[in-house]
């Protein structure tokens, strides 16, 4: 049975609507697995809300980690404040960014090619549907298009560098 790209992002969606952990299609042409550590509502992009804090929640959880460099916030719809692991909440006054995850465990290209240019650099404008970078997962080279539009904050993964499923591998300022 032949899967192509398309079937192998709807087969993943729904996976990740389930409890489902480990799953494994086998054929006379490919082993695909793909497992997960723990039930996690996937995102390819997490936002920075602004939330209230339960009492409870805050009560029985550990005291909240400070901001990470430039205030960063992992965030991913259905998770309460205490769940996230950084559940500090970022200033009022701080810029709101978006962060580009990756869909898949690979390898981190910003370029189609060693010679030719890169896809984005910081502070370039990018739109909805725009190629960001690629991902090669087992010999496929899956380009990673921006869900979001707006300014090209950061880069957080160097080429050629192996990334995990959700890893941050830019932040946009949207708008």
């Amino acid at each position: 049975m032949p899967l192509d790209l398309t079937q192998l992002r709807e087969l993943l969606a729904a996976i990740n609507q389930t409890d489902i952990t480990e799953l494994t299609l086998k054929s006379d042409d490919y082993e695909l697995t793909v497992r997960r550590e723990s039930r996690v509502v996937p995102a390819t992009i997490a936002t920075v809300p602004s939330l209230p804090i339960e009492a409870e929640s805050a009560v029985a959880s550990p005291p909240p980690a400070p901001p990470a460099k430039g205030g960063s916030f992992d965030y991913r719809p259905g998770d309460s404040p205490a769940s996230s692991t950084q559940s500090a909440l970022p200033p009022t006054n701080e810029r709101r960014w978006v962060e580009i995850l990756s869909p898949m465990v690979g390898t981190f290209y910003r370029a189609p090619a060693p010679d030719e240019p890169v896809f984005v650099e910081v502070g370039d404008r990018i739109r909805v549907g725009q190629t960001v970078c690629i991902i090669e997962a087992m010999k496929l080279m899956n380009e990673l298009e921006a869900e979001v539009s707006g300014e090209v904050l950061e880069i957080l993964v160097q080429n050629g560098e192996p990334v995990e499923y959700e890893q941050p591998l830019m932040r946009v300022l949207p708008g």
